[in-house]
């Protein structure tokens, strides 16, 4: 599944050092309220990805998900939901089936008070430094070449992502697939983001420069207007110990920005 915007070998080490998790690394959020949960499907997402996001976000007691199709997002009401979630795809394909009406529906809701979750190909999308990106996330890549590969690496939460994911110490291994690997974008109409989880290894194939992946994030998340927006390049959606990954996520979107 591609998750870049068009969405050398990789290092022995990205594999040797990516063991199995043990069982539920991270523990499910307390006390959340009965979300109303917007997941988008159709061209740019993979239905693999969409399914296994929905059963994560259903862990959540009383959590309803709908799927919303490409061309309903630019004409239905978003505040019926508490959340919407990109997931993993392409998200180019995914800016390009909802258009422009798309993106300016899902840019107001986040910005009145919604939540937004982009996964891998969806983090891409909320990204400020494409033309074609949703613009609320203050973030850009650091390259363009995107094909960085898939397979397992290992991530770690930093002291502010703990508040968001619980108190998990030590790297984890996540599923990596192309997903974005950003720095700040430095536009002064955003808020900056901040780091939740870094990547501790990489994957650098099909020429990508190698090293830039090493310490840079993995979970951003940063306020847009009265709302919230939270981006994961990697996949715990289908990662064996982070079933509760996007169960907490969501928990924390659920609550408005300060």
């Amino acid at each position: 599944m591609l998750a870049g915007h068009m969405a050398v070998a990789a290092a022995p080490a990205a594999i040797e050092t990516a063991p199995a998790n043990p069982a539920h690394v991270f523990a499910m959020p307390d006390k959340v309220r009965p979300l109303k949960i917007a997941i988008y499907e159709g061209d740019g997402s993979g239905d693999k990805g969409v399914q296994s996001v929905t059963k994560r976000a259903e862990q959540l007691p009383g959590a309803k998900v709908t799927a919303v199709k490409a061309a309903e997002m630019g004409t239905r009401d978003l505040s019926e939901f508490d959340i919407v979630i990109f997931s993993g795809g392409s998200g180019s394909a995914q800016s390009k089936a909802i258009g422009d009406a798309g993106r300016k529906n899902v840019r107001q809701f986040v910005e009145r008070g919604g939540g937004y979750l982009g996964i891998c190909a969806g983090a891409y999308l909320a990204c400020a430094g494409f033309d074609w990106g949703l613009g609320i996330l203050n973030a850009k890549t650091v390259s363009n070449k995107w094909k960085r590969g898939g397979g397992m690496v290992r991530a770690e939460l930093t002291d502010t992502g703990r508040t968001l994911f619980g108190p998990v110490g030590g790297p984890f291994t996540i599923r990596y697939n192309n997903g974005p690997i950003i720095e700040p974008l430095g536009r002064a109409d955003l808020p900056a983001y901040q780091v939740a989880a870094l990547f501790r290894t990489e994957l650098a194939k099909n020429g990508t420069p190698v090293g830039v992946m090493v310490n840079s994030p993995a979970a951003v998340f940063a306020p847009y207007g009265k709302g919230r927006v939270l981006t994961i390049s990697p996949h715990s959606e289908d990662t064996p110990g982070l079933e509760n990954v996007i169960p907490r996520a969501l928990a924390w979107l659920s609550t408005k920005a300060e």
